[in-house]
């Protein structure tokens, strides 16, 4: 006779190995402790293992609920993929959403296409705001980061939205009065434009030559700034070499304000969402994620 788990039993089992508490299982998924350990029971004998050591003050999970949870997650995950594609079509974006991105690329990119996000979807309200620093967005409440940089944190859910790099520039009036650098240690005697932006190290560029290794050069100038923009301003007037990513610098290079200086070498800095909840819990954010990614592709 084939036995038959409950989907929900693995559930309560999930949440109590994540959690590692039967107790804080039970305030999470709104059920009593004793639930909680009488569903852990009935799974327990169905397998016919043991899932948690248990003792007077915790849990601890066994080597064979280690097993166990591998597999019931990957089932949990196709289970709530399944009844999100088959709800989907009836799931309306609405309500507010707070997002939040970067000074620069807030205002120059990301604006833009909120604005057209609202027009395509006129039930949600957003509210975008822009800062210098990186942003807790559980903490403080958003629901959505849109981020230049690579350095994720792990509790966090991201995916990403476009490709981008930061590059090394300077314009040609720089270069005719002080010589271009031939090797990325040559920078630390150059006016470079550092700047205090987010997550970056400040006065510290760390880039990658094409097929090597990552490496670092500490850098110093007459000017720096907090803002990109101001340090983008102060390259093209020729005060120094400044890194800058790529969608920024680009009209400028176009122009000739600015040439590309050590072109071997770039730091990654992709585009990416940053989220606290997987995308089928909320189809505000699930929707807005994939029309940044949509529009910020086309543009």
């Amino acid at each position: 006779m084939v036995k038959r788990i409950d989907n929900e039993d693995l559930r309560v089992f999930a949440t109590a190995a994540r959690k590692a508490s039967f107790a804080a299982a039970a305030e999470e998924l709104g059920m009593s402790p004793a639930y909680v350990s009488k569903r852990i029971g009935v799974l327990e004998r169905m397998l016919g293992v043991r899932l948690f050591h248990r003792t007077t003050r915790r849990v601890i999970i066994s080597e064979d609920g280690e097993k166990v949870y591998a597999h019931a997650m990957t089932i949990l995950e196709n289970l709530d993929s399944l009844l999100h594609e088959v709800a989907e079509r009836r799931e309306l974006p609405r309500g507010q959403l707070r997002i939040c991105s970067s000074f620069g690329f807030g205002r120059n990119v990301v604006a833009p296409v909120v604005a057209r996000l609202v027009a395509a979807h006129p039930a949600l309200q957003v509210r975008f705001e822009v800062f210098d620093r990186l942003v807790d967005i559980v903490s403080e409440g958003f629901d959505l980061d849109v981020r230049i940089g690579d350095e994720i944190a792990p509790n966090m859910i991201a995916r990403k939205l476009m490709p981008n790099h930061r590059i090394l520039c300077a314009a040609p009036a720089y270069l005719r009065q002080h010589g271009a650098p031939r090797s990325l240690q040559d920078l630390a005697s150059h006016n470079c434009l550092p700047i205090k932006e987010r997550d970056m190290p400040f006065g510290v560029w760390s880039l990658r030559n094409t097929g090597g290794p990552e490496e670092t050069v500490k850098v110093t100038g007459s000017l720096s700034a907090n803002h990109g923009e101001i340090a983008l301003q102060w390259a093209v007037a020729g005060a120094g070499i400044v890194l800058r990513s790529h969608w920024d610098a680009a009209p400028h290079l176009r122009s000739g304000e600015l040439v590309q200086v050590l072109p071997q070498y770039a730091q990654s800095a992709n585009v990416w969402a940053v989220y606290p909840q997987r995308l089928a819990g909320s189809a505000k954010v699930r929707v807005c994620v994939e029309f940044l990614e949509q529009q910020l592709a086309r543009d």
